[in-house]
């Protein structure tokens, strides 16, 4: 339950709602339909679900523009998923409250630490870091020398920041994840050793980005990985060195990017996805789940499957492959039929 309160009126305003009866009722949590009580807002996303809001218990719903009226008061939107994910958010925001560096974590020489900062115990701040004001830094945090950090950022617990990595503002850093790895790069030589190439370059993530819990974001060869504004990056994923991934893309949990690709604005990779390297994936381009994507896609693309095909062509080769046990009993009983002819023939 929040602190605060809002009346149906002022989060109807916040997402561009209409409200459908007592807009004063007063709004102060968030909970499923099955779970709300008397304060708590809830959300409908299926028009064809309206009747289960004759048992609903808290003191508003947000619905589809379809449902006109209900025994509850309504904000109606155009997207009840995407109206509640706001009103969730405003109802659970709070100031930020500085709790100053802990006596239990380390700072190196020349580190810039505002006054307006956080940082947990055992956290470890290299040389030359500037921090932006409101940052805060968890429990295990290693930052290296001469990071930039960015107002309001959040590093969780047992994050890793390589040396140089440029970090924008109000970026969210989940545990376990490590930006700017050495990125993986090898040349062999005429007896099969694998010679490490060096890799000096450093990663930059832009403002508004959010990567989750054990990810990987290698640190460019030379110049820089870059993960530009509004990315949202999800659990085990491995971002290679030289990856540039465009803003408001979507990279969804276990997906590897190889070296040297780009991704444009707004690009979809489903769970699990794999892209090759040095290729180009345009704007708004959509994998699914598990594909293999092994060249460049023009802007728009829809493609799954590994070769990744045309998202039409795949689905109809993957009914196919569904097929195939019967189409190869079909065959054989054919072939028989042939040898059969074939032989009173002769």
């Amino acid at each position: 339950m929040s602190e605060k309160s809002f009346s149906l009126q002022e989060l109807a305003k916040l997402v561009e709602g209409v409200v459908v009866g007592d807009s004063n009722v007063l709004i102060s949590g968030f909970a499923p339909l099955e779970t709300a009580t008397t304060g708590d807002i809830s959300f409908l996303v299926k028009a064809g679900r309206a009747g289960i809001l004759s048992d609903f218990k808290g003191s508003a719903v947000i619905v589809p523009m379809a449902v006109e009226e209900a025994d509850v008061p309504l904000i109606r939107v155009n997207d009840p998923y995407l109206a509640s994910a706001r009103i969730h958010t405003l109802l659970l925001d709070k100031p930020f409250q500085a709790q100053g560096v802990h006596e239990r974590a380390w700072v190196g020489k020349e580190t810039i630490i505002p006054e307006q900062i956080t940082v947990a115990p055992l956290a470890s701040i290299g040389e030359r870091v500037k921090l932006g004001e409101r940052v805060t830094i968890g429990a295990g945090v290693v930052v290296g020398d001469d990071v930039e950090i960015g107002d309001d950022t959040i590093l969780k617990a047992n994050v890793t920041i390589a040396d140089g990595s440029l970090i924008g503002k109000r970026v969210t850093i989940h545990s376990g994840t490590v930006i700017g790895s050495d990125g993986y790069g090898y040349a062999t030589d005429s007896k099969g050793f694998h010679i490490k190439r060096p890799q000096v370059g450093i990663v930059r993530i832009d403002d508004d980005v959010e990567i989750g819990a054990n990810a990987c974001v290698d640190r460019a060869a030379y110049g820089v990985t870059w993960i530009k504004s509004g990315a949202k990056i999800d659990n085990l994923v491995q971002v290679a060195h030289n990856v540039v991934i465009g803003e408001n893309s979507l990279i969804v949990s276990q997906v590897g990017i190889s070296g040297s690709t780009t991704l444009g604005r707004n690009v979809v990779l489903g769970g699990q996805v794999g892209v090759t390297g040095h290729i180009t994936l345009g704007d708004g381009v959509m994998v699914g789940a598990q594909g293999g994507v092994h060249n460049n896609q023009e802007a728009g693309a829809k493609v799954g499957g590994s070769p990744a095909l045309p998202m039409k062509q795949y689905v109809r080769a993957a009914i196919q492959y569904g097929k195939l046990p019967e189409m190869g009993r079909d065959l054989r009983k054919l072939k028989k039929e042939v040898a059969i002819l074939t032989a009173e023939k002769e």
